[in-house]
């Protein structure tokens, strides 16, 4: 990420908000805010919030009587954000050390974070010293890659024609999808009344130029990753075969997403 100046991270992060968020993220935002009982005059945190995709349904619900803050590492993803909804207070930083006091939010959520963070363990554990006794925290987390053939296809494409180092990097979020996993990772946070739940969306792109972009824009760049214009046309092109199981008559390609959603309450 350092390698990209606060102008390029603003073009990544805007390629995120148009691309990828509606296709995958959006869906989960009234569910993960039901799955907090998010309610109207409440302080709720979203950690590694993007452009404010979750954060701006919860404003939503919390109403004038409440607050919202989003934390992110990325300062482009925090400048589109603020651009988008500038009554959210946003802030810059590690989600393995919140800049919040103790017991500070009524509820804390994170949506498809956990699994990018290089300490997932304290991360939770910083979730849980910031959130109020009694308050609720819930994260949402991506399936397996076994139960998401669309996305194991197209990051068989990138290995394919770019190298291992860039399908892994697809590959990554869909990293912690085992349960049994994510039961040991929120144990050993000392969240030891966590709930998981399996629940299933639907990813939707219009197409499958706009699936590949929106990695190839919106996310890869995060990771150092940058494709010029012919490989892009042979990911384009091997996809378009790979994925045609997915396609509908239109040409969007659509697929099944299981997410499991992890609740717990503060003690």
């Amino acid at each position: 990420m350092n390698e990209l100046n606060i102008q390029e991270l603003v073009k990544v992060a805007e390629a995120y908000e148009q691309l990828l968020a509606p296709a995958l993220f959006t869906e989960w935002t009234p569910r993960l805010a039901d799955a907090a009982d998010i309610q109207e005059g409440q302080h709720v945190l979203d950690v590694a919030c993007g452009t404010g995709v979750l954060a701006r349904v919860v404003a939503e619900r919390v109403g004038r009587n409440g607050s919202v803050s989003g934390v992110d590492v990325n300062p482009g993803m925090l400048a589109v954000a603020n651009r988008i909804a500038p009554a959210v207070e946003w802030r810059e930083g590690d989600a393995e050390s919140l800049l919040y006091a103790n017991d500070s939010f009524d509820a804390v959520l994170s949506q498809f974070g956990l699994m990018l963070f290089a300490a997932p363990i304290i991360a939770l554990q910083e979730m849980r010293r910031v959130l109020k006794p009694g308050g609720h925290l819930a994260v949402a987390v991506f399936g397996s890659l076994e139960d998401l053939p669309a996305y194991g296809a197209i990051a068989n494409v990138y290995e394919h024609q770019v190298g291992k180092a860039v399908g892994d990097a697809l590959r990554m979020p869909f990293s912690m999808g085992d349960p049994d996993t994510l039961a040991s990772v929120f144990a050993s946070a000392g969240i030891t009344s966590a709930a998981i739940r399996m629940e299933e969306g639907m990813a939707r792109f219009s197409s499958v130029r706009n699936m590949v972009l929106a990695d190839v824009k919106g996310w890869f760049p995060f990771a150092g990753i940058h494709l010029n214009e012919d490989t892009i046309e042979a990911v384009v092109e091997e996809a378009e075969t790979v994925l045609e199981a997915f396609q509908t008559d239109s040409g969007a390609v659509e697929f099944r997403v299981p997410v499991h959603i992890i609740t717990a309450t503060k003690s």
